[in-house]
């Protein structure tokens, strides 16, 4: 009777360990999705203004990082491409600052690389 009872006990810590492997192995995919994703986000700029910075944040609030084109700028038809941007969301925004001081919003998916054209008609906040 002794035995039974011991060899009952000794099962028990296997099957827990089996319960936890199962739950580890089923929350995987949920983990894989909450990583950062990295794409490339090119600005063409289709304006009439020269973009003197770019910046990033969550879509949903306004903590802004530092200015993504350094010492560069984006004349009236051109663009640039920021590489590598490592996101933790599935979009990103985007904001475009004028040598007038004048700022456009833009959001663009950051699961895979991107375009925002920013043109004439893309609002133009000058503070007024």
């Amino acid at each position: 009777m002794r035995s039974l009872q011991s060899s009952k006990h000794g099962k028990a810590p296997g099957f827990f360990t089996l319960c936890v492997a199962l739950c580890v192995l089923a929350a995987l995919p949920l983990l894989a999705g909450a990583r950062a994703r990295t794409a490339s986000i090119t600005i063409a700029n289709n304006s009439g203004r020269t973009i003197t910075h770019i910046y990033l944040s969550h879509q949903d609030q306004d903590d802004w990082g530092p200015n993504q084109l350094g010492e560069a700028t984006i004349a009236s038809g051109g663009t640039y491409t920021v590489n590598n941007v490592s996101w933790d969301q599935a979009q990103v925004k985007l904001v475009a600052e004028d040598g007038n001081g004048c700022f456009s919003y833009g959001v663009v998916s950051a699961a895979s690389d991107s375009t925002w054209t920013i043109t004439n008609d893309t609002a133009a906040d000058c503070g007024l």
